[in-house]
């Protein structure tokens, strides 16, 4: 296979970021199976079809049911709400189109048990995107602990912050009503934690969590996009019925502890996704801000000289750093989708399923959920119970 067809549903920020890392690969990896922009597809025809000329889109349409049973389409990106995901992906796949679906998976786990079973009926390739496992330093962690280079793993501590919600007055965007976006912070941040701890890490077995949602009503909103709305001209409000900050412990199958927070009311942070892993032999930290750089501590350095160095992910030693720049220039987070859809389209030219998958999207949900009932019930949750 020379090119793939793809058919994308939704055309704001993912369907930007996905969008630029197609036009990215022909560039940077010559050597791939090549992605054809071949349709766009969104509800409202007139910015669907403005986003069609300015990302490079072939075609546009409405109709998403049409789009899926095309016969010149290859694979079926959705990086529309998720209260869309299920029913997009299962018709998908019933009409043998590879997947792509951003996460959270779905709605519910049942929903995104669905989506696995019908993927893997139809036997096709399927990919959830956790985009951060894909940037260099996240990668070079990843290999420092499978080389046993950090020992025995004692702690994994995540953060996500952000504070784009904190002004009262900020409309009811779709991301903070339930029936959409699934879960506020803990779905729409916590879940690129917990997968990146099931990645680096090993499974979640058990959870104890708390949240709380600050602002309880908003303004209606008169237009929404990603992480963003516009206020209507009523001084109607509607609930926030999702939450606006979890945080959770948990404990790992191989015996390290974690600690997790997803929030939206950090102020002064606008997007600040980090993490550090403590062994018994060294520590790692990572910082979304410093995206390029890996923060490495080893037990073994002499007395006089330890302390963290700062490792700069930019080297042909690094996962897919090489094939950018010269070393020592950095890289964005553009970037870290072109990667995932590079191992995408290795892992069709391979006939594997790519990593991460829909299992790992299951997998995800599952800790979200287990967290989510933890919640409620005020107790420890088993994960496999659910």
């Amino acid at each position: 296979m020379a090119k793939l067809n793809i058919g994308m549903v939704g055309y704001k920020f993912m369907g930007k970021a996905h969008s630029n890392a197609y036009r990215a690969l022909p560039m940077f990896f010559p050597d791939r199976i090549m992605p054809n922009m071949k349709v766009i597809c969104g509800r409202n025809i007139e910015a669907v079809s403005a986003a069609a000329a300015q990302f490079g889109w072939a075609e546009h349409t409405s109709d998403w049911k049409a789009l899926v049973s095309r016969d010149d389409i290859d694979l079926i990106d959705i990086n529309a709400p998720s209260n869309a995901h299920k029913e997009i992906a299962v018709a998908a796949a019933e009409a043998g189109k590879h997947l792509y679906c951003e996460k959270p998976l779905a709605l519910s786990l049942q929903d995104s048990r669905d989506m696995l079973d019908a993927a893997e009926r139809a036997g096709v390739k399927h990919m959830v995107g956790f985009n951060y496992r894909f940037a260099p330093a996240a990668m070079l962690a990843k290999k420092l602990i499978d080389e046993g280079r950090l020992g025995d793993i004692y702690h994994f501590r995540a953060w996500f912050l952000q504070d784009w919600l904190v002004d009262p007055d900020f409309p009811l965007a779709w991301r903070l009503q339930k029936e959409i976006a699934g879960s506020g912070a803990h779905g729409d941040l916590g879940a690129h934690l917990i997968d990146m701890s099931h990645y680096l890490i090993g499974d979640i077995t058990e959870v104890i969590g708390m949240s709380e949602t600050f602002i309880k009503e908003r303004p209606l909103p008169e237009e929404t996009g990603g992480l963003s709305a516009t206020s209507g001209k009523t001084t109607e409000t509607g609930p926030v019925t999702v939450d606006d900050a979890t945080l959770f412990l948990a404990r790992f199958g191989n015996g390290a502890l974690g600690s997790f927070e997803a929030t939206r009311f950090a102020t002064g942070h606008r997007s600040t996704n980090s993490f550090e892993i403590n062994g018994s032999k060294g520590s790692v930290i990572f910082d979304f801000e410093r995206l390029n750089e890996l923060q490495v501590y080893f037990t073994d350095d002499k007395e006089d000289v330890q302390g963290f160095r700062r490792v700069l992910a930019t080297d042909p030693a690094h996962a897919y750093a090489g094939v950018w720049w010269p070393a020592g220039h950095p890289i964005g987070y553009e970037h870290t989708f072109t990667h995932a859809f590079v191992e995408f389209l290795d892992a069709i030219k391979e006939d594997r399923q790519p990593v991460p998958n829909f299992n790992d999207g299951v997998k995800c949900q599952q800790v979200l959920e287990a967290v989510e009932q933890s919640v409620k019930e005020r107790k420890w949750v088993d994960v496999s119970s659910l």
